[in-house]
Order: C-alpha cells, then sequence, then structure tokens
C-alpha cells in the first residue's frame, strides 16, 4: 500500500442499514491513498460483522471491536491509531459523492491549509421519498487566523462549522495540541470550536460532497432530549467564550450569536412537547416560563435580525414571554415536525 495521506474515521453503533453504503462510497473514491477505521462501539446489533466482511475484502479497511462508549471514544480510539497527513470523519448513517476526498486533499495541498471546509446535503426523508437541501457558501481561501475570525460568523450562520463530516484537518494540528472529542453529547461542536483555535490556513468550497441522512427515529438530531435546555445552554456559553478569546466584536458576529441562540431556543422549547416527552402540560409549561425569562433571551432578541416573517412570527409569544402562548406554539411545531416531515424541513430551511 502506498503512503497514507488519510484517515478515514468512522464511528458504528446500531446503523446495519446504513452502514453498508457508508462504507461503499468511501471505497468508491476516486482518492486511493487512505487508510479507513472502523470503530465497532459495542454496537448489539449486525453493523460490526458487515464492517467485518468489507474489512475482509480491502486491505485499507481496519475494524475495531470495544466495549460501548459513544462516538467521542470510538473516534479518540482511532485518532490514536491513525497515520495519514489529514484525517476525515465520517457518520456512519451517511455517504460521500466520489470525487470528495481527491478535492479536499488537492485545496488541502495547494493553499498548505490546515482546514478544507466543503458544502453538503441534508437528505430528510418521508417515506420512500426525500427533500435535499444544499448548504454551501462561495470559495474563500484564508491565510491568516485574523481574518478567518472575523469571517468566521458567517460560516457559523451557514452550519459549515458545527460537524467534522465536511472538514479534512491535519493531523499533525491535532496531535499537537491533543485535540480529542469530549465525551458529551453533540460532541463535535467542542472539538471543531478547540480546532478552530490553532489555524490560521482555511480553505473553503462552495462545492457538496457529504449527504447528510435525516432519517432515523433514534438518531441524537432528532430525538427528545431532557437535557437540550441545559446543552444548549452550554453551547452558547462556549460560542460566547470563543469570540471573546478571539476578541472579535464585530456587528455581524454579534448578531449571528444572537439569532443563533434564539433559534436554538425554539428548538429546546418544541423538545418539551415532543410525544416522547414524559412532563405533564404543567410540568412543560414551567419548563417553558424558566427558559423565557433566562436574561440571555432579552440580550439575544434586542441583537438577533430574524430573516424571515416565519421566524419574526414564532418570536412573538417569546418577545411576550407568553408561557401559555410559547406552549401552543411549540405544541403546533411538535405535531408539524412528527406529522409532516416534508413540511417540517421546508419551513426549518427557510427560517
Amino acid at each position: 500500500m502506498s503512503e497514507i495521506k488519510i484517515s478515514v474515521i468512522m464511528p458504528v453503533y446500531k446503523v446495519e442499514e446504513y452502514v453498508a453504503k457508508a462504507i461503499e462510497s468511501i471505497l468508491a473514491q476516486t482518492f486511493t491513498d487512505f487508510e479507513f477505521i472502523i470503530v465497532d462501539d459495542g454496537t448489539p446489533d449486525k453493523s460490526g460483522e458487515i464492517c467485518d466482511a468489507y474489512a475482509a475484502k480491502d486491505a485499507r479497511i481496519h475494524v475495531i471491536h470495544k466495549e460501548n462508549g459513544g462516538a467521542p471514544s470510538a473516534r479518540n480510539t482511532a485518532i490514536d491509531l491513525a497515520k495519514g497527513k489529514y484525517v476525515y470523519f465520517l457518520d456512519s448513517d451517511d455517504w460521500a459523492k466520489p470525487q470528495m476526498l481527491s478535492d479536499m486533499y488537492e485545496m488541502a495541498e495547494e493553499h498548505q491549509a490546515q482546514l478544507v471546509i466543503c458544502g453538503f446535503y441534508i437528505d430528510t426523508y418521508y417515506g420512500s421519498e426525500h427533500l435535499s437541501e444544499k448548504i454551501c457558501v462561495d470559495d474563500k481561501v484564508f491565510t491568516d487566523a485574523r481574518s478567518f475570525r472575523e469571517e468566521s460568523y458567517r460560516y457559523f450562520d451557514r452550519n459549515m462549522l458545527y460537524t467534522p463530516w465536511n472538514k479534512l484537518y491535519r493531523m499533525d494540528v491535532i496531535r499537537e495540541n491533543k485535540l480529542y472529542f469530549p465525551k458529551t453529547l453533540w460532541d463535535d461542536f467542542p472539538f471543531n470550536l478547540s480546532y478552530l483555535e490553532h489555524v490560521e490556513r482555511v480553505v473553503i468550497s462552495t462545492n457538496a460532497y457529504y449527504h447528510f441522512i435525516r432519517a432515523r427515529a433514534e438518531s441524537e438530531t432528532s430525538a427528545y432530549r431532557a437535557d437540550m435546555y441545559e446543552k444548549r445552554e452550554e453551547e452558547q456559553g462556549w460560542m460566547e467564550d470563543l469570540y471573546r478569546k478571539w476578541g472579535v466584536t464585530n456587528a455581524g458576529t454579534k448578531e449571528m450569536v444572537a439569532r443563533r441562540y434564539i433559534e436554538r431556543m425554539v428548538g429546546c422549547i418544541a423538545n418539551v412537547t415532543s410525544s416522547s416527552c414524559t412532563l405533564s402540560g404543567k410540568q412543560q409549561r414551567a419548563e417553558i416560563k424558566k427558559m423565557l425569562h433566562n436574561p440571555r433571551v432579552d440580550e439575544a432578541l434586542a441583537v438577533a435580525k430574524p430573516r424571515s416573517a416565519y421566524m419574526k412570527l414564532m418570536l412573538i409569544p417569546i418577545r411576550l414571554k407568553n408561557t401559555t402562548l410559547t406552549w401552543m406554539e411549540s405544541v403546533v411545531i411538535t405535531f408539524v415536525k412528527e406529522k409532516n416531515t416534508r413540511l417540517f424541513a421546508k419551513l426549518k430551511a427557510g427560517r
């Protein structure tokens, strides 16, 4: 096997219906100088066996079987074993276009980039059909940290900086700074924040290669979370700390941080009225009241500029701090989310 240029890392847990397509999308890459480290994180289904079958046919695939410890633990296990100059993280229920690794590698090498960021697709399934939303921005090359940090709000705003699967990372940056995925819900975000602190040369590509599949009811992005509000508050603190540390105070950044907080607050409120939430109606309203009276809400509302009439309308009960109206709005949002996936996806994309 030739020199390993890219280490592809993929954690696996309860994805037996999806993992074959994920693996095949990497084996179909036009770029071939990679190793594919798959970590079976103690999956109880046949996902591990499927991975072993592919490994038996392709020497570039290395399957590690370990006790369940969560996606962060699986990724960190693979990071310690990876041999590539660059590292790419794939989720086991998604897939990527054949040209992805080749194009990302060429961009990284041409600009000596420490980070390459590309567009992606969000595929929301409803029955046998799906709605595909392309997320991308214009091409851009940053050669110094300050310039990237001043404009980073544009990329947070387009959801380009949260996930690992639309990025190519330099392994030396990860190793030299001892960067690992923290053991927490939605570990992608804090890992990326940590990585962004150590980069200067960043390439943004408008090309989209990765297909994020929004289909599984049990996936972390769709399931009810009892601790969602607390996690979103923690995330907001991380975001504010990052820009405070960077000394970035431009108007665009302030507005994005505020609007991001309010949009996620709406999601936290809707989470409370999920059909799988065990709280009574009275308890739900008590949780919503607590959220509405968080001082951060007023601070964010004073700065945020909603992009659509739909979002402006949704914020009216929140601005009024009317618990009952907010709860009723949340019930409607939850109903649409659970009963009409297609409509919900369109509304969310247009917010």
